[in-house]
């Protein structure tokens, strides 16, 4: 079977949803784990687009809150694939929200989901192999390993001695 390519632009992922009251805290801000589900639906897609097949979220890495995003604003999710291994692969979230009757845009969150995809029985397969293109693409995949290597050492499935590409932060 020929070995499958895709870029990361075809596995970039665009979501757009309201804030409304259900989805609001006591302070009217958007709960935090309402914004991770968001997050996980929206990387998802842009895992499966890759995989063409089914993937479950793995890993969660860095999640940053930088500003609430309040009741009414519009909230614009945008992921991508960064990076495949062997079945699994990284991708990478942002959030915006936005005041309609202001107009102001910010940046609120952003994150590495980490996914692996599944064969028709539920089993972890090889996915499709992502080609970067651009410069910022081609920095996400090589930085994408040492991610990698950081999330397995902390999930304790290697020891820091085997994450090679590690070593060449702290070597001197």
């Amino acid at each position: 079977m020929p070995v499958e390519f895709k870029h990361p632009s075809a596995t970039k992922t665009i979501m757009t949803e309201m804030v409304l009251p259900n989805d609001t805290n006591a302070l009217n801000n958007l709960r935090g784990g309402k914004i991770l589900h968001w997050m996980d639906i929206a990387t998802a897609i842009s895992a499966q687009k890759l995989a063409n097949r089914p993937v479950v979220t793995v890993s969660v890495d860095h999640v940053s809150f930088l500003n609430p995003i309040k009741l009414g604003d519009v909230v614009t999710i945008e992921s991508k694939v960064t990076r495949t291994f062997n079945s699994s692969m990284e991708t990478f979230v942002q959030v915006w929200a936005e005041n309609l009757p202001t107009q102001t845009k910010y940046k609120c969150n952003d994150a590495y989901y980490s996914f692996v995809a599944l064969d028709s029985n539920g089993r972890p397969t090889k996915t499709t192999e992502l080609v970067p293109e651009t410069d910022d693409e081609k920095d996400q995949f090589e930085k994408a390993m040492k991610r990698r290597q950081l999330r397995l050492i902390l999930a304790g499935r290697m020891k820091p001695e085997e994450a090679d590409e590690l070593k060449s932060l702290f070597a001197q």
